[in-house]
Formats: C-alpha cells, structure tokens, sequence
C-alpha cells in the first residue's frame, strides 16, 4: 500500500525502536511506521477501494464462518474493519501504537481487540477460525527464523480445523538476468524507486527518492522473500499443510508467471 506521494510504498511494517528487534530489522529501519506515516498511511485511495477490499473480506469471511478472525499486522483496520461490519469477531496484532490510534479512531475500532506487540510472537488469548497476514507482510520478517516463528504463532491460534491466510508477492527473481542486482519500478516528477536484491541472502530492499521541496528524502525499506515453496515447507514446519493458491482474491488460477499469490494453510 502506498502512504502518500511523498512517502515510499508501504513493503514493510515498521520495525521496533532497537537497535535490532526480535525480527532482525537493523536500527537505521526502525521507526518507519511510526507517526508520520501512520497520519498519511490511508491517503492511497486505490487500496481502500471496495473493488480491492471486497474480495479480501469475501473470503476471509467464508473462511472464519461462525469463529473469530485474527489480523497478524492489523494496522489502520484496512480490512479488519471491513470484516468486522461483516459480523465476524475481528482481534489484531500490530507494533505500531501510531497505527493503532488509528483504527481505533474509526467507526468500530473500539470493538476490535488488539494486542502491541510484534506479530510473529505476539499471541492473544482464544482460538480463530483464521488467521491472516495480508499485502506482503511477512517478507517484512527479515530472517528466516522470524518467517518461520509467524506461521508457528499462526498455529498456535487455530482451532483445529482454522486456516492461515498469506496474501504476498512472488520474487521477482525472472527479471533479474544473471548479474543484475537491481530492479527499477517507479520513474516520476515526484521520484524514483528501485528493488535491490541479494541473491545469495534472499534480502532486498526497496530504495525510495522522493523530490520533495528542492530536496531528496531517501527511504530504504528492507525485506526478506520467500519463494512459494519455501512458504509452504514453513507452513509444514508450523504443522500446517497448503489447501489451496490463488494468483489473487478472486481465485485466479496460480500459474509460474503469476506475481502475486494468496495461499491457505489449513490446521489438520
């Protein structure tokens, strides 16, 4: 989701204050979701259009039936909010007060139960029906083992049965020919951003320059990326096993030119 004009496209969520958190996240990334871009993180009309919220919320709704639902990195309540005036029981789990504030600050945010902590071991009391983890988020875990710890802290909260939905990009990995690290996707008046890959680490980063005034504002915004299958064997380690991919919400089919992917991890 991009937060404004101004500020970079919203790969991450924001990392914790430290000097490096139980994520990995180093300390020059901490901060991101802070308040200055949690009082803009809801100008990008496009992602709150009903025409991309709708389908989310069609089929996290199907999937949690009559139990509640658990957003890992909840937000503003994007889609939280939206599945709750749905009736389902919606809780949250998000690191970012300022972000929070936010939802809270809604028309039934106050009715949603949300927990400040970091979503890949945070847990809440009860069992969900589903829980979901939407637009890329866990590629903001920079380290494997934090990817693998979110889909066990997803288990833990199944009930038997519940499913762990993952909305997220597929690695671009075929536009890279051999050598090439870089990745350019944004050239405008008002800036310019590239990917930066490692292939040997799996981490990149989202390079951002904003024109902002006579001035250049940087953002780098790091990540780690996961192929498909290296989800799914996460999923395994976690006791979870795949149901079923998309190329999106309106159950596209998956094909190996797909960019994008929502799979569903069922707990046997």
């Amino acid at each position: 989701m991009q937060v404004s004009d101004t500020v970079p496209a919203a790969d991450l969520r924001r990392a914790d204050e430290s000097a490096c958190d139980s994520r990995g996240v180093p300390g020059e990334y901490s901060g991101f979701f802070g308040e200055d871009v949690a009082s803009r993180y809801d100008d990008d009309a496009e992602m709150f259009d009903p025409a991309v919220v709708d389908p989310v919320v069609d089929v996290l709704a199907e999937l949690a039936g009559d139990g509640r639902a658990l957003e890992l990195a909840i937000g503003t309540g994007r889609i939280a909010l939206p599945l709750a005036a749905r009736g389902v029981s919606v809780a949250g789990i998000d690191d970012s007060p300022a972000m929070v504030a936010r939802l809270r600050a809604k028309p039934g945010g106050d009715d949603v139960e949300i927990a400040i902590g970091d979503f890949s071991t945070t847990r809440m009391a009860g069992e969900f029906g589903v829980v979901y983890l939407v637009f890329n988020t866990i590629f903001n875990l920079v380290t494997q083992d934090a990817q693998v710890a979110c889909f066990e802290n997803a288990a833990v909260h199944l009930a038997r049965g519940g499913r762990f939905v993952i909305e997220t990009g597929v690695p671009a990995l075929q536009d890279l020919p051999r050598g090439q690290t870089i990745i350019p996707f944004r050239a405008e008046p008002g800036g310019i951003s590239f990917d930066v890959y490692d292939v040997a680490t799996q981490r990149a980063s989202s390079q951002h320059f904003n024109f902002v005034d006579g001035r250049v504002e940087s953002f780098p915004v790091e990540f780690r990326y996961a192929s498909p299958a290296e989800l799914d064997l996460m999923a395994r380690i976690a006791g979870l096993r795949l149901r079923e991919r998309c190329a999106g919400w309106k159950k596209e089919p998956f094909t190996a030119l797909s960019t994008a992917h929502v799979s569903i991890y069922e707990k046997p």
